[in-house]
């Protein structure tokens, strides 16, 4: 069965009964057509048989997107979807709630594995994993039960101005009417249920560390901003639509979340882990792989509104010293008020690749890195290893970033001590990495 608007050599809505194979980076597993043809196959899970109907590609295609719309052969790790609006074709927000809690955690590990493997030459013993992703506090759950774990949601907004969530890389939005994974403090907004004419999208924003609540309006070219009365309190923001930034409209223009037993001002536009418990879950794994002691000196790269930075000083004291590096103009505000009480912090704005060079710094004891989905790079990489630290605390959220630049330090000298799973997305395909890494050579 062929889409009748496709191009002539497109195979989209071409139909193929296949064995599933693997589990591959991105939310979906493999699969390959008698012809050989390699599918990239969501909604299915590795051992099952399907029917998949394909979604992206052609005749030429090196690989074709497609969902398992019929399971002829369910594997045992299969559950009934929770979420209704979760299904080929539907909202594209989660990749695994047809899979056990468990079987989620054991896929993304073989993800893990697999691009550690593949990019680092690293199997899990050589980078000192045990091969487990660990959930968070609080979320192991039964089958059939969601943790409610999304404190910032993005909704997308209808031609009508209904609220609802992208498809599967898709500008098309499936209405809902609750999202399952959102924080009790996103849902009780009821955004679902309102009308958000001559608007583009609506992200909710509930902090975990505060009863703060925000909603940031992004409007259509032309659109009027809607009179903001929502089911509890909340501060709006909105985005321009000339220079993109954000603006307060009425309320706080920032949220306050905790961490380490210090309280965080986060503005809009600044990054805080989504997920309640990730902030602190992230911390402490840093913490204990450094051992931090009094008088060092450390970087925060990407250092966001100062989380690193601040547990990092805590810890190095009077006599120590914490440079702090972030491109984002609010985030190195809110991150200097946020440490202010630390004079030996300093926090400096733009690129790290650009500023860390212009520093002169020659060496330091420590460092962390936090760094977007594309990771580091080698160039950062290479320099960061001239620096001689004793030890690198490499946070990751994307474990393909991760096994590359593991693979650039590896050139530099330095090996992974150890390294941490974390399931702090759950019912995606997303992970959370934390790597400790170390000279080779203990003499260095």
């Amino acid at each position: 069965m062929q889409n009748a608007n496709a191009p002539e050599s497109s195979l989209i809505g071409e139909e193929y009964e296949v064995e599933v194979g693997p589990v591959a980076h991105g939310g979906h597993c493999i699969a390959r057509t008698e012809e050989g043809r390699v599918l990239f196959v969501r909604h299915a899970l590795p051992g099952e048989k399907v029917v998949a109907r394909v979604t992206e590609g052609e005749e030429t295609s090196r690989f074709l997107r497609a969902d398992a719309v019929t399971i002829l052969d369910p594997s045992k790790d299969r559950v009934e979807a929770p979420c209704p609006f979760a299904g080929p074709g539907k909202c594209g927000g989660c990749d695994w709630q047809h899979a056990k809690p468990g079987a989620q955690r054991r896929l993304k590990g073989e993800v893990i594995a697999e691009q550690l493997q593949r990019l680092a030459g690293l199997t899990p013993e050589e980078a000192g994993w045990d091969g487990t992703v660990m959930p968070a506090e609080g979320d192991k759950l039964p089958p059939g039960e969601v943790p409610q774990w999304r404190t910032r949601v993005q909704y997308a907004v209808d031609a009508e101005g209904h609220a609802g969530l992208r498809k599967h890389r898709s500008h098309e939005v499936e209405i809902i009417d609750h999202c399952m994974i959102a924080a009790q403090g996103v849902s009780e907004l009821g955004i679902e249920k309102h009308d958000w004419e001559g608007m583009a999208s609506v992200e909710a924003i509930a902090a975990s560390g505060s009863g703060d609540r925000q909603v940031i309006l992004t409007p259509r070219p032309g659109g009027r901003l809607p009179l903001v009365e929502l089911d509890k309190p909340v501060s709006v923001m909105r985005v321009d639509e000339k220079d993109g930034g954000v603006h307060r409209v009425h309320g706080r223009p920032f949220v306050r979340e905790r961490a380490d037993e210090r309280t965080y001002r986060v503005g809009s536009g600044g990054f805080w882990q989504v997920h309640p418990k990730a902030a602190q879950t992230l911390m402490l794994a840093v913490m204990q792989g450094l051992t931090p002691r009094k008088g060092e000196t450390a970087l925060d790269l990407y250092c966001g509104v100062g989380l690193f930075a601040g547990a990092l000083a805590d810890r190095v004291g009077d006599q120590g010293a914490v440079l702090g590096i972030e491109s984002g103009k609010r985030a190195v505000e809110d991150a200097r008020h946020n440490l202010a009480d630390f004079p030996r912090v300093r926090i400096e704005q733009g690129k790290v690749e650009s500023v860390l060079p212009r520093t002169g710094i020659t060496d330091v004891d420590l460092i962390v890195l936090d760094p977007p989905r594309a990771g580091a790079g080698k160039q950062t990489v290479h320099h960061l290893a001239s620096l001689g630290a004793r030890r690198v605390a490499y946070v990751a959220c994307d474990p393909a970033a991760l096994a590359r630049d593991l693979a650039y330090f590896a050139e530099r000298g330095y090996k992974v001590r150890t390294l941490r799973a974390f399931d702090l997305f759950p019912m995606t395909h997303h992970v959370e990495c934390v790597a400790i890494l170390e000279p080779a050579e203990k003499g260095r």
